[in-house]
């Protein structure tokens, strides 16, 4: 039975050129970072192995120590990458390796939603024709626009999704692919290879992928902080089990997330003092995050994004309302309060860590009551680009769970600056002035990269704001329309000139609470969320 327990370099040596590897990781977060660099060493000695398509539902290793999919990015080792997302960070920091090959055609390059690939991974491991779905219609994903593909080479290569009609109705067909080798992690391995993730901050979807890898005839190496005997970890705590797991690699070190060896509270271990979590500065981007927090409701399940508004979180323990929602985050966390910086995407105090796949199949349904998401550009039809920047393209991850999220969400808050490059604002006297504004606007006629269709989200009836710390809109039939204007601030001068697309306004414009835009806290009171209502006769769309 000790035989699984090897070491990573032996390891390393069952991969087979040309093979497709899934990684399970989410940046920093269960990154199998030690395994990943024996893969890239081996290469570097051997030259091999060569020609990999990586399958990576989640970025793998970030821009901040962890390197994850970096170990890889060698010429001659990738060929072909799918991925969720990808490292990411400040414009201040040296561009990824795996973005440089991308930039430089060296990779086939692909971005696909991060629920999708999960989905991806159960029907490739139970044998079905590939995921059909309504995730993706209408933006980048779509073939129709862009089909996913991040550069030439991968434009070169072909489609990996396609427009199919299916009992009347238009979806997207993401076909299987079959991986030969999985890459994993969890906390401790037993003698027989049984898994226990007690020490994670997610658990992700390590089960999906190694039950891919099973069923299609390959093999799952699993990466581990410690061993233990035979029968030690409680059944109920075996979230891999042995008859899924081929090889278990030993790293002592590994971190719980970037910069964090261990946190028991981000594990569910322990559970840490509301009074432990620091109020957020008085600043513009506390006021936006304010003004999106007004959209909550008490009771209301709430998917959180990066940026502004992960600061959400923080307004409502000032405010005392700490527990007035559930937060649900795409990782899994369930509940608890939602961390920013390294450990994002963990959540302290959470009351369920929840499987990463089955979390985004409650978002692609739209079982829960409203999100809460950044911006870096808005067009006339309300569409959304968080996942590329042309200009420097590693200053976003992609689209993750962007797109699984936003598909059917019933409400939307997404939040960001009305201008971007050298703006001064301050939020003063129960007001804004804009000292300086910036260069770009982010509203514009039409966005580089569809993450959000604002025509679909029409279509559907979805409710979605735009909150930016000088005015807030609502995307309305007519287009995007201006409904609140921040104190000090000019509708024609600071809105109106400074958007780069025409925009309406409300017949019933209003104010932003000056209560804002003042230090101290703002009284937050959350609309009551109305009963649920029984819907029957549920169309796919």
């Amino acid at each position: 039975m000790m035989k699984k327990i090897i070491s990573a370099a032996e390891a390393a040596r069952f991969i087979p050129d040309g093979a497709v590897l899934a990684i399970g990781s989410s940046a920093g977060l269960n990154c199998p970072d030690h395994m990943l660099k024996a893969v890239g060493e081996r290469f570097a000695t051997e030259g091999h192995p060569r020609n990999l398509t990586v399958f990576s539902p989640i970025a793998a290793g970030d821009m901040y120590g962890v390197k994850g999919i970096d170990h890889l990015a060698r010429k001659g080792l990738l060929e072909v990458i799918l991925a969720g997302s990808f490292p990411s960070g400040p414009s201040s920091l040296p561009s990824p390796a795996i973005w440089e090959m991308i930039e430089r055609d060296e990779v086939a390059a692909y971005n696909l939603p991060s629920g999708v690939m999960y989905d991806m991974a159960r029907d490739a491991a139970a044998k079905r024709p590939g995921v059909l779905t309504k995730v993706g219609l209408d933006t980048f994903v779509d073939p129709r626009l862009n089909g996913g593909k991040m550069n030439a080479a991968a434009g070169k290569r072909g489609e990996v999704v396609q427009v199919v009609e299916f009992a009347g109705e238009t979806w997207l067909h993401f076909p299987n692919h079959f991986p030969q080798v999985a890459i994993i992690r969890g906390t401790t391995a037993d003698e027989r290879g049984n898994i226990s993730m007690e020490q994670e901050g997610a658990v992700l979807g390590m089960v999906d992928l190694a039950l891919a890898a099973r069923n299609s005839g390959g093999i799952v190496i699993c990466q581990v902080k410690r061993t233990t005997a035979a029968g030690t970890i409680p059944a109920h705590k075996v979230h891999i089990p042995s008859t899924l797991v081929d090889y278990v690699v030993v790293d002592p070190d590994q971190a719980q997330a970037t910069e964090i060896l261990y946190d028991p509270a981000i594990s569910g271990e322990v559970r840490r003092p509301i009074s432990s979590f620091r109020p957020e500065p008085f600043s513009v981007d506390k006021v936006i995050a304010r003004r999106a927090a007004m959209e909550l409701m008490d009771d209301g399940a709430v998917n959180l994004g990066f940026g502004i508004s992960a600061l959400v979180p923080q307004i409502l323990i000032e405010e005392g309302q700490a527990e007035a929602v559930t937060w649900v985050i795409e990782q899994g966390a369930v509940g608890g309060i939602p961390l920013t910086g390294f450990a994002f995407g963990c959540a302290a105090n959470a009351q369920a860590i929840f499987p990463t796949p089955q979390q985004f199949t409650y978002f692609q349904g739209g079982g829960f009551d409203c999100s809460l998401l950044s911006f870096l550009e808005v067009d006339a039809f309300g569409s959304v680009n968080v996942s590329r920047l042309p200009s420097r393209p590693y200053l976003t991850a992609g689209c993750g769970g962007f797109v699984d999220i936003t598909t059917r969400a019933r409400k939307i808050v997404f939040s960001g600056y009305f201008t971007a490059g050298g703006l001064q604002v301050a939020a003063e006297d129960g007001g804004l002035r804009i000292r300086q504004d910036g260069k770009i606007s982010k509203f514009v006629p039409e966005v580089g990269h569809v993450t959000f269709s604002g025509r679909s989200a029409v279509e559907r009836g979805q409710d979605i704001t735009y909150v930016t710390e000088r005015c807030v809109l609502e995307l309305r039939r007519e287009g995007l329309t201006v409904v609140e204007i921040a104190p000090g601030v000019d509708l024609e001068r600071d809105v109106f000139a400074r958007a780069g697309t025409p925009l309406q306004v409300a017949s019933d414009l209003k104010l932003m609470e000056a209560r804002l835009f003042r230090p101290e806290p703002i009284g937050l009171s959350l609309a009551r969320k109305p009963a649920p209502v029984i819907r029957t006769g549920l169309q796919a769309a």
